[in-house]
């Protein structure tokens, strides 16, 4: 079992045999009928979600708040490997996330409506809103304020340390944002958006 699953990539590969076994097994009269992707695109879209929200709140709720506990000595090994890796993963999950719900909306035939908060999908609206901006905050302020603060790209001692700040920042906003954010998509299907 230890070689199975010791191994990111077999383990990847293992889920993903599981994965058609299920879609195949349950859905393969179906997979290419209309409407499938919407359903698809739902899955990946709420996997894709699951790795980007669980990573801010790893970031928030674990690294940020353990570092100043952490021996100086040992502090490199987080910034230097870990905090990069989990920052590719954070912000391509940020927009595979947007990318698929963006999918599904469009699918479902109400982007515009939710884009422009119109009733009845102003809940999931909002919801797509927040995401959007999070989505932003990651790309566009996190990961740039990131790459100084960890020593990606060159930066002074003071750049890094406001550079830290910024990204803790926006990185806190982000998990404000994904409480109204999680509720809105939850939601909407069951209180609607009117």
């Amino acid at each position: 079992m230890a070689k199975l699953l010791g191994n990111l990539n077999t383990a990847i590969l293992l889920g993903t045999a599981l994965l058609l076994i299920v879609l195949f097994g349950f859905h393969g009269n179906i997979v290419a009928a209309e409407g499938y992707a919407n359903g698809f695109f739902r899955f990946l879209h709420v996997l894709v979600g699951i790795m980007w929200i669980g990573l801010l709140y790893y970031f928030n709720f674990v690294q940020i708040p353990t570092m100043p506990k952490v021996p100086a000595e040992l502090k490199p090994a987080v910034s230097k490997y870990i905090a990069p890796e989990a920052l590719f993963w954070f912000r391509w999950a940020a927009l595979a996330t947007v990318v698929t719900g963006l999918i599904v909306s469009m699918l479902s035939g109400y982007m515009i409506e939710a884009l422009t908060l119109q009733s009845p999908y102003r809940l999931i609206g909002l919801g797509m809103w927040l995401a959007i901006i999070m989505a932003i905050n990651v790309w566009f302020v996190i990961w740039p304020n990131q790459k100084k603060a960890l020593g990606l790209v060159d930066a002074d001692a003071d750049t890094k340390a406001k550079a830290a700040t910024t990204a803790m920042l926006f990185s806190r906003t982000n998990t404000v944002l994904s409480l109204p954010m999680l509720y809105c998509m939850v939601t909407q299907g069951a209180l609607g958006g009117a």
